[in-house]
């Protein structure tokens, strides 16, 4: 075997010798594993935002709905109202039901099926409305239309499915009707039951205040703009989104978007999530937070996650595939943990137009050709102090060697679904990575990467009793291939090839 080997070698380089324009360490094979070990990542000090928009008063358990008025809809709508007679008005226009309340503490149940009927609610004070197996279509409005500023807790009752689809047009009227589940309030949705909403109109779920998901499956089909549209603000911290929408997935048209927990699924033709206020007005500081959950946004056309000011990524497990960047800030961009994926087939997988830290966290940036870049910051600070970078595409912005404590080497080109590999002299493992494109310049950035070392670079070869994370191998063992370039870590920046972006 060892004969078959060195004979091997002997035929590599005498084809070496012949392509004059290759040199030896350009075509010669390792013939030695290396074990990939992603244990030694460091983290650094957090920076940017903790904000959780934790609220007592949006916790169900510390309000209490001892009055309960009921609404079944069938071939006729049956009401069950005990307050009467004490601020609870309820009308009729076939099934069409208008609920008027200044009464407290009540809990509207709501049930059946209608094919041309929906709810609109006033009340002066919260209240609890409860979805019990209802399906609603409102062929001339919203299937529920909230006419109130107060809070509504919206349950989605224990095993249960709920269904609201809204008309194509809205009949004409003086009060906001922006979707097919509307408030002039705050919703707060729990329960475990599930909620399907179809937004023929515009939104598929709107309120002119804030939205908080605490639990429950919310499903959001086809809305003709966003799926989730609000004033103020959008906090998710724990169920199930999943979201169609032809415009935005999830927008704050003036304020911010905190994901705690959760799992959310966008596929949009534009933005996925977006905090994306643009008027002007200095009070308002539209920043999205993600501090957890599971994400995956699919963009036909715009960007996966864009805050007007600030984005932070403290945790969670983020993939996006779009059209334009993948991740975009206004001002600042934080990633202090997670997974984090961005693939953008047109644009700059991550682009901040301020600065841009990495704390922590396995970070994978995958950008279109040149001139657009893996990673973007527009030629201002770049600082890394920990987790681990791999960026990929036409150009990177440099890492600012005086703030950036973790090293980094920019390099040349690769090929789509080739791995590349890089090594200590002594069989250390640094990168393993497998590239879904081709590209011209790779950034690579990890506390892996020891001062004053010399790396071996190599470009296929094999991985088995893998695990990894979109390409970025986290434990296996690399059966090398053809060795290429080597470097030495004398500086923070190291570049060997590919292109750092300047303007």
């Amino acid at each position: 075997m060892k004969q078959k080997r060195n004979l091997a070698l002997s035929l590599l380089l005498l084809v070496s010798a012949v392509a004059c324009s290759k040199n030896d360490s350009d075509t010669i094979s390792s013939g030695t594993t290396s074990n990939i070990d992603s244990t030694g990542i460091v983290s650094a000090t957090a920076e940017g935002s903790a904000e959780t928009g934790a609220n007592a008063d949006d916790l169900l358990e510390n309000s209490s709905f001892t009055n309960t008025v009921t609404i079944h809809f069938g071939s006729t709508v049956t009401i069950t109202n005990p307050l009467e007679a004490s601020g609870v008005t309820i009308t009729q226009s076939g099934s069409l039901v208008t609920i008027t309340s200044t009464a407290k503490a009540v809990e509207y149940v709501l049930s059946g099926t209608t094919t041309n009927g929906g709810v609109k609610l006033y009340s002066d004070n919260k209240f609890k409305l409860t979805l019990n197996g209802v399906n609603i279509t409102n062929t001339t409005g919203p299937a529920i239309n909230i006419q109130s500023k107060k809070r509504a807790f919206i349950i989605l009752a224990d095993n249960t499915t709920n269904t609201l689809t809204d008309g194509s047009s809205y009949a004409t009227s003086t009060e906001d009707q922006k979707a097919c589940l509307f408030s002039e309030g705050q919703l707060i949705f729990s329960g475990s039951g599930s909620l399907s909403v179809k937004g023929n109109y515009k939104h598929g779920i709107a309120s002119d205040d804030y939205i908080r998901v605490r639990t429950g499956t919310i499903t959001i089909t086809g809305a003709v703009t966003d799926g989730i549209h609000t004033n103020e603000a959008v906090i998710i911290d724990g169920g199930t989104l999943n979201i169609t929408a032809s415009s935005d997935g999830i927008e704050a048209d003036e304020g911010y978007i905190i994901v705690n927990a959760g799992t959310i699924n966008i596929t949009a033709a534009d933005d996925g999530i977006a905090a994306s206020y643009e008027e002007g007005d200095t009070s308002i500081d539209p920043y999205v937070t993600i501090n957890g959950g599971n994400i995956n946004i699919t963009t036909t056309e715009g960007e996966g996650i864009e805050s007007k000011s600030v984005l932070t990524i403290n945790d969670g497990h983020i993939i996006t595939k779009t059209a334009d960047d993948g991740l975009n800030a206004g001002t600042a961009i934080y990633i202090n943990g997670g997974y984090v994926y961005s693939y953008s087939t047109g644009n700059d997988a991550m682009d901040s137009n301020g600065t841009f830290t990495i704390t922590g966290g396995k970070v994978i940036a995958i950008g279109s050709k040149s001139p657009e870049a893996g990673i973007d910051c527009d030629a201002r600070t770049f600082k890394i102090t920990g987790g681990i970078v791999v960026g990929t595409g036409g150009a990177t912005s440099g890492p600012t060697a005086s703030v950036s404590t973790v090293r980094s080497v920019v390099m040349g080109g690769g090929n789509a679904n080739q791995i590349i590999h890089i090594e200590a002299a002594d069989g250390t493992e640094a990168l393993t990575f497998l590239s879904p494109t081709s590209y011209s310049t790779l950034l690579f950035a990890s506390s892996k990467l020891k001062a004053n070392t010399t790396y071996n670079v190599y470009t296929g070869g094999s991985v088995t009793n893998a695990t990894s994370f979109q390409g970025l191998y986290t434990s296996g063992t690399y059966t090398p291939g053809t060795k290429g370039a080597s470097f030495t870590t004398s500086s923070v920046v190291t570049q060997i090839g590919g292109s750092i972006s300047r303007n």
